[in-house]
């Protein structure tokens, strides 16, 4: 998605094409269950069809028209992403010079920004309290630029700090709870604690990588949070004084620390915590049900995510994932803002939890859905992200900063370069990408 976003800002700089350009109007007939006196409202995924997440898109699109019957029509097309993230991205990008783009997109949480301040999508329709009020705080922030709801998640997302149980119980190690998280500090001294006894094991305290790609701001931008550090302005226009603040610096010397003590391995090790050989791993919540599934011998525990050593209680655990907007082109708002309700609502995220085990976006349905009260792990991720979620920096240039946050990584923490040249240049750069949007 990063690169799409890219060329989609470009594409933007054209002028008047929005304008000018016309949608194909689609008439009654031309698509089986469309019929006269409904409204036509066209949607585009991202994902194949032959998928169970793709099978959760479709069967939420078959029970919007059964619930709106006469009065809307939703018509779904599938437009996969390829292995570099373009396809999906490409036509969005194409579509917005050409006047295709269709009433409701999907778009990748952090891009939100992008898309709007580049014009691909629109605010949404104003939703009642109500409506609104289902939904995971995370997922409302995730959705909202400039004050104004542009887009809703039907999935959300969290990354857990799991712990082996029987090498914690070994080494005399409690874990504190759920609003007692470890802070950094603290944690480091688990970590040296657990050293040698991993050392007798062949493996490390913590199974941790520093991945190319979204992955590394997913994961690690909640120790820059927990700090009360940001990436970038609130209004997401500079990076001068975020990205190489104080809260940066003192993020990335944690990670080098890690990385010096030994306590984690500098080359990726497959299937290192599910072994045995770690005590620790940082992933995405998918790694609950491979445990469950495919390492059963593995006693599973998650512990609060670790904080900053000056963490005020505030918000900082990992969120985000696909949501639902209306494109700049729909001539239909309130139409397709019901698309997007229903598309994100608590049926359809129940629905996507039962196909694709992805975490729904609204409480009912974490409500409904009897694991995440019955399962602790599970549970215990639910009430991270319900109590602590913090969406990615809301910037129209996001590309660039999840791009830099991972170099800087990389940079510090496996290299050793100094942590204040690294995040000067590294403003240099996401500055500069948003000359365009900060000049007068």
């Amino acid at each position: 998605m990063k690169k799409g976003v890219v060329m989609a800002a470009s594409v933007m700089l054209a002028a008047g094409c929005l304008a000018g350009c016309q949608k194909k109007q689609v008439q009654p007939g031309d698509v089986p269950g469309f019929d006269p006196g409904e409204q036509y409202l066209s949607l585009w995924v991202h994902s194949i069809e032959d998928t169970e997440e793709g099978q959760a898109y479709r069967q939420s699109v078959d029970r919007f028209n059964e619930v709106y019957n006469g009065t809307y029509f939703a018509d779904i097309e599938f437009v996969p992403r390829n292995n570099s993230g373009g396809g999906y991205s490409d036509k969005v990008n194409a579509s917005v010079m050409a006047g295709g783009l269709p009433d409701v997109l999907t778009v990748d949480g952090p891009n939100v920004a992008a898309y709007a301040a580049n014009g691909i999508i629109q605010p949404l329709a104003p939703l009642k309290e109500e409506e609104s009020s289902i939904y995971l705080e995370s997922i409302l922030e995730q959705g909202t630029y400039q004050n104004q709801l542009y887009a809703l998640g039907v999935m959300e997302s969290s990354v857990g700090l799991y712990y082996n149980k029987d090498i914690l119980e070994k080494a005399g190690i409690l874990v504190p709870e759920a609003g007692h998280p470890w802070t950094r500090t603290e944690f480091l001294g688990i970590l040296e604690k657990l050293k040698p006894l991993m050392d007798e094991m062949g493996g490390y305290p913590l199974d941790m990588t520093f991945p190319v790609g979204e992955a590394s701001i997913y994961y690690y931008a909640p120790f820059v949070w927990s700090d009360g550090g940001n990436l970038v302005s609130e209004d997401g226009l500079s990076a001068d004084g975020f990205f190489n603040s104080g809260e940066m610096a003192e993020a990335m010397g944690f990670f080098r620390t890690v990385v010096e003590k030994k306590y984690m391995s500098e080359a990726p090790i497959e299937h290192l915590f599910e072994s045995g050989r770690a005590a620790f791993k940082i992933d995405g919540a998918w790694e609950v049900n491979t445990v469950y599934q495919n390492y059963p011998d593995i006693r599973l525990g998650v512990a609060p995510y670790v904080v900053g050593d000056s963490w005020d209680g505030g918000r900082y655990t990992p969120t985000g994932s696909w949501a639902y907007a209306a494109s700049s082109h729909t001539k239909n708002l309130e139409g397709a803002t019901e698309l997007v309700k229903w598309m994100s609502g608590v049926e359809s995220g129940i629905r996507i939890w039962e196909l694709s085990k992805t975490f729904p976006s609204t409480y009912e349905a974490f409500g409904q859905i009897d694991v995440f009260q019955s399962d602790e792990n599970y549970r215990m991720l639910y009430e991270q992200l319900k109590t602590y979620g913090h969406p990615r920096p809301k910037t129209p240039v996001y590309p660039q900063v999840s791009t830099s946050f991972q170099q800087a990584l990389e940079n510090i923490a496996l290299s050793g370069q100094d942590t204040q040249k690294v995040l000067d240049k590294s403003v240099e750069r996401i500055n500069a990408k948003l000359e365009r949007y900060t000049r007068k």
